[in-house]
């Protein structure tokens, strides 16, 4: 087998990796693409092809971390990682693992983590790596990389939700919410959402955007059901997909390019939380981007009365980001 052979083999297993280290489709295409330079210059083969590129991959991942976590700290509003519609590896074996740390709710509690203790937890958590594979990948020792794991357990658990909905139960709830989206039941929206439910935006300060995440289901279910069919209205659609491995749906204008890419998340049999994805630049890899500032002028000249306030009270305002 040819060198370019044995590195297409682990690609989608080095972009898996490199994606959950970084939360960017793109960045992880670029570290990809550099432990490809990194082994074709190798002058000797390795005694472990796998080990060795995923070493590569993993700390080419953490290099580009280290510094992005630095442009994270003064971005505009919350971080949410780049929608991913297809992960490339599969491992029957590891599937609930594999699925779960690809989920927007998994990664964005990675954040919390070092990069070294992100890396040793996907390494080990995740795919499985043995210990010396996973000390090797990150140039620590082998005890070392028990402490970081332990640490990186600590937090991820404390983040994550004590049950979880089946699949079935998913996907049947989603269907019911963008139904419900598509006809404006507010109602019926409301129905479908916890009590606490959160609705929550990227834009990154270049696209519309809440200057609050939005709690309640009332209040969220007013949001969505107002806003949406407008959105429709000019000629907007919504693809209902899964969006890192969850309910989701990408919401193109009239042309066919991305606006927006929605996720839910599922639990106890309600919608918990909605994120919307709505920065440009992160949405380039699922096609040409829509102007949001140009359809959330032409919805607020649908809706009339836009920055005038309603018979309760409340702004009729309602900008485009509200996932």
């Amino acid at each position: 087998m040819s060198k370019v052979e044995e590195f297409e083999e682990l690609r989608p297993l080095l972009f898996s990796l490199a994606y959950r280290i970084l939360g960017s489709v793109g960045e992880a295409e670029d570290a990809v693409q550099e432990t490809w330079l990194r082994f074709d210059a190798s002058a000797t083969r390795p005694v472990s092809v796998r080990a060795f590129l995923s070493a590569a991959v993993t700390r080419i991942s953490i290099d580009v971390l280290r510094s992005a976590r630095v442009r994270r700290e003064s971005y505009a509003g919350p971080w949410f990682p780049e929608p991913l519609l297809d992960d490339p590896y599969e491992d029957p074996e590891r599937s609930a693992e594999l699925a779960d740390s690809v989920s927007m709710a998994a990664l964005v509690l990675l954040e919390r983590l070092s990069p070294l203790e992100r890396a040793v937890f996907l390494l080990r958590e995740v795919f499985a790596f043995g210990f010396d594979e996973v000390a090797e990948a990150v140039g620590r020792s082998e005890a070392a990389c028990r402490q970081l794991l332990v640490r990186a357990r600590r937090h991820m658990a404390a983040g994550r939700p004590r049950f979880a909905a089946d699949s079935g139960e998913r996907q049947e709830l989603a269907r019911r919410f963008f139904e419900a989206l598509r006809a404006g039941d507010v109602a019926g929206l409301q129905h479908l959402l916890a009590d606490d439910v959160q609705l929550v935006g990227d834009g990154g300060g270049k696209a519309p955007q809440l200057s609050r995440t939005v709690t309640g289901a009332r209040g969220v279910a007013r949001l969505l059901g107002t806003f949406y069919p407008l959105l429709f209205r000019t000629g907007a659609t919504c693809e209902p997909c899964e969006v890192n491995g969850q309910p989701g749906a990408v919401v193109r204008d009239r042309e066919g390019r991305v606006l927006n890419a929605m996720v839910l998340d599922v639990l106890g049999g309600r919608v918990r939380t909605v994120r919307g994805v709505l920065n440009p630049d992160k949405l380039g890899h699922l096609g040409p981007v829509a102007d949001a500032w140009a359809l959330n002028r032409e919805v607020r000249r649908l809706r009339g009365r836009a920055n005038r306030p309603g018979p309760d009270g409340e702004p009729r305002d309602i900008p485009l980001e509200i996932a």
